[in-house]
């Protein structure tokens, strides 16, 4: 892997990571409740959990996060109350 794909757990929105969760190297879709657009994708590590909390409490909010399995394993988190 690149330094660019180490240096960061949760991956933003663009053509590239979506193209790279379309080949299965994310588990995790990242939601928020107003929109279907995703945020953002990640591996599903306590890690990114704790970087997701991180940028709540950063913003002086606090967040939940609902977890959706899929059948194919791959998960779906919809971050509510924050980011």
């Amino acid at each position: 892997m690149d330094t660019e794909r180490e240096s960061h757990l949760i991956h933003p929105i663009s053509n590239a990571t979506q193209c790279r969760r379309d080949k299965g190297e994310f588990k995790v879709h990242l939601l928020l409740p107003e929109t279907t657009r995703p945020m953002g994708f990640c591996d599903g590590t306590p890690a990114d959990i704790a970087e997701l909390k991180a940028i709540a409490d950063a913003e002086n909010s606090s967040m939940t996060i609902e977890k959706k399995v899929l059948k194919t394993g791959r998960e779906i988190w919809t971050l509510r109350g924050a980011i």
